[in-house]
C-alpha cells in the first residue's frame, strides 16, 4: 500500500511540475498547429485537389518544408513528448481510485482510460514529429495500410481490425457528444480570461469536437470496411477519410465544413495551452 501511494504521489508531483506543465503547453500548441495545418490541407484538397496528404504526416511535411521547419519540429516533438508524459502521470494519479467504489471508482476508471488513449495519441504524434525533424517522415496513410496488412496476417487479425474500427467509431461518438454537451469546458479554466472569452471558446469547442469526431468516424468506418473486404488498401487513415467525404454528394461543401471544424479544434487547443485545467 505504501509503495502504491508513493508511486501515485510521485506521479502527482511529476504531473504538477512547472517545467513539465510549460512543455506540455508547447505540446498543446503543437497539437493545435497540426490540426490547423490539416484543416488547411483539407481545404486545398476540397478546392484545388491538394498536394500533401491531408493528415498529420502531410501537416508535418508542410511544416518541415518551411524555412524554420526543422528546428520548430524538434521543439514541437519535445512538447508532444511532455504532453504524453503529462497524461501518463494522470494514469498513475487516478490508479488509486480503482480500488474505491461507486462514483469514485467510475470517475477514476473513466479518467484512466481517457489518459491512456491521449498518451498513445500524443506519443505517436511525437514519434512522427521526430521522424520528420530528422528527415525520415513517411505518409501516415501508407503506414496504416502496411500496419493493417501486417495485422491481417495474425490469427484473428481481420476481427482485430474490425474491432479497432469500432473503437475509433466509439471515439467519434464521444467527440460529437462532447461538443453537444459542452463537456470540453471541464478541460479549461477561463477564470483569468477576458470577458466574453467563454462564449468564443464554447463556440470553438461546439464546432471543433463534432468535426473532429466526424472525420474519426469515417476513419473507423474505413477500418471496418477494410476488415469486411479483407483489403488493407481501404484502411487509408485521415487522408482517406477526408477524400471519402470529398467523394460524397456535395462533398466539396462537406469537406470545407469539416476542415473549418478541425481548424476550430486546433484553435481550442491553443486556448487550452493558455488556460489549462486546474486539478
Amino acid at each position: 500500500m505504501g509503495g502504491q501511494h508513493t508511486t501515485t504521489g510521485a506521479a502527482g508531483r511529476a504531473g504538477n511540475s512547472d517545467a513539465l506543465e510549460h512543455l506540455a503547453r508547447v505540446g498543446l500548441i503543437a497539437y493545435g498547429m497540426v490540426h490547423v495545418l490539416v484543416a488547411w490541407l483539407a481545404l486545398q484538397l476540397a478546392w484545388s485537389g491538394g498536394g500533401q496528404s491531408a493528415d498529420q504526416s502531410g501537416a508535418l511535411a508542410t511544416l518541415a518544408a518551411s524555412p524554420v521547419g526543422k528546428p520548430l519540429l524538434w521543439v514541437l516533438a519535445i512538447g508532444l513528448v511532455a504532453l504524453a508524459l503529462w497524461q501518463a502521470a494522470e494514469v498513475l494519479r487516478w490508479r488509486s481510485g480503482w480500488s474505491a467504489s461507486g462514483d469514485v471508482r467510475k470517475r477514476a476508471v473513466t479518467k484512466t482510460v481517457k489518459a491512456v488513449a491521449k498518451t498513445v495519441v500524443y506519443a505517436a504524434l511525437a514519434v512522427l514529429a521526430f521522424r520528420f525533424a530528422a528527415g525520415g517522415g513517411q505518409s501516415s496513410s501508407g503506414q496504416q495500410q502496411q500496419a493493417t496488412a501486417g495485422v491481417f496476417g495474425w490469427p484473428g487479425g481481420r476481427w482485430l481490425i474490425g474491432l479497432a474500427g469500432l473503437v475509433v467509431i466509439g471515439i467519434c461518438v464521444h467527440h460529437v457528444a462532447k461538443g453537444v454537451k459542452k463537456s470540453f469546458l471541464e478541460e479549461i479554466d477561463l477564470a483569468a480570461a477576458p470577458p466574453g472569452a467563454e462564449r468564443v471558446v464554447t463556440r470553438l469547442g461546439q464546432v471543433g469536437y463534432p468535426a473532429k469526431g466526424i472525420s474519426l468516424g469515417v476513419v473507423g468506418a474505413l477500418l471496418v470496411y477494410a476488415a469486411v473486404t479483407f483489403d488493407p488498401a481501404q484502411s487509408s487513415g485521415l487522408d482517406g477519410a477526408l477524400r471519402t467525404i470529398l467523394d460524397a454528394p456535395f462533398g466539396r461543401v462537406l469537406l470545407t465544413l469539416v476542415a473549418l471544424g478541425i481548424a476550430a479544434f486546433g484553435a481550442f487547443c491553443f486556448v487550452r495551452a493558455r488556460y489549462p485545467e486546474r486539478t
